[in-house]
């Protein structure tokens, strides 16, 4: 249900938790959105710093920023959920809440169900891979950055998916090697991952992940098959 706001462009929304409590959260519509055909989506897990619960925070850094600089003709809807316990592993209420979001927002838009890609910083990019290890058939593209986990022996389960994975070569927080390993995991599992490593670069990497039209270019052509 929408909260309040504009039905364009950076809506805010909330959706009920089972105990009756109401989450807020941020969906990102396509200023130039006509229901009559499908349009692809992002979900976009935060990281550590944005947690909470006033539904907006997710929209501050990594992805929110760089569609605000393109907000005119960016064309995929994004949902930005909001954990509130720090936790955006797939078997997390957090996790559960936002998959319950992307489900309603199915409901109500016109979605392309094959091209929702994933995408996450941090605390988020980590939650890239536990989201896509744990439900592989629901991606058509991943961009996990600067995220850990210790995921690299279950990359057999998502080499299938196209991966774009970005890290700075210098992070104090995560360390580059989580990025460097699970991208050859992939290669060895048989997948084609895209690999930016920035040379110089600490934890935040995202801005210039984000600020690389490129990217979206690549997701657009990105399809479950």
């Amino acid at each position: 249900m929408t909260a309040h706001g504009p039905n364009r462009g950076f809506v805010d929304r909330w959706i009920d938790d089972p105990d009756g409590a109401k989450a807020a959260y941020v969906l990102f519509v396509p200023h130039h959105y006509r229901a009559e055909k499908p349009y692809p989506l992002l979900i976009f897990l935060h990281g550590a710093g944005e947690t909470g619960r006033d539904g907006r925070r997710p929209t501050t850094v990594g992805l929110g920023p760089a569609v605000r600089r393109r907000e005119k003709d960016f064309p995929f809807f994004v949902v930005f959920p909001q954990s509130q316990e720090y936790n955006w592993h797939a078997d997390s209420d957090d996790a559960r809440r936002a998959l319950r979001i992307l489900s309603q927002v199915q409901r109500e838009y016109h979605i392309d169900r094959r091209r929702v890609g994933l995408t996450g910083i941090s605390m988020g990019g980590s939650g890239v891979w536990s989201w896509a290890i744990n439900f592989p058939n629901r991606w058509s593209a991943l961009v996990p950055v600067c995220g850990g986990g210790g995921y690299r022996l279950q990359a057999g389960r998502i080499a299938h998916i196209p991966c774009w994975c970005v890290h700075g070569e210098l992070d104090g927080v995560v360390s580059v090697e989580h990025s460097r390993a699970m991208v050859a995991a992939l290669r060895a599992a048989g997948g084609q991952p895209r690999y930016d490593e920035y040379a110089g670069v600490d934890h935040h990497c995202w801005d210039l992940a984000y600020d690389n039209d490129e990217l979206y270019d690549w997701l657009l052509r990105q399809r479950q098959k």
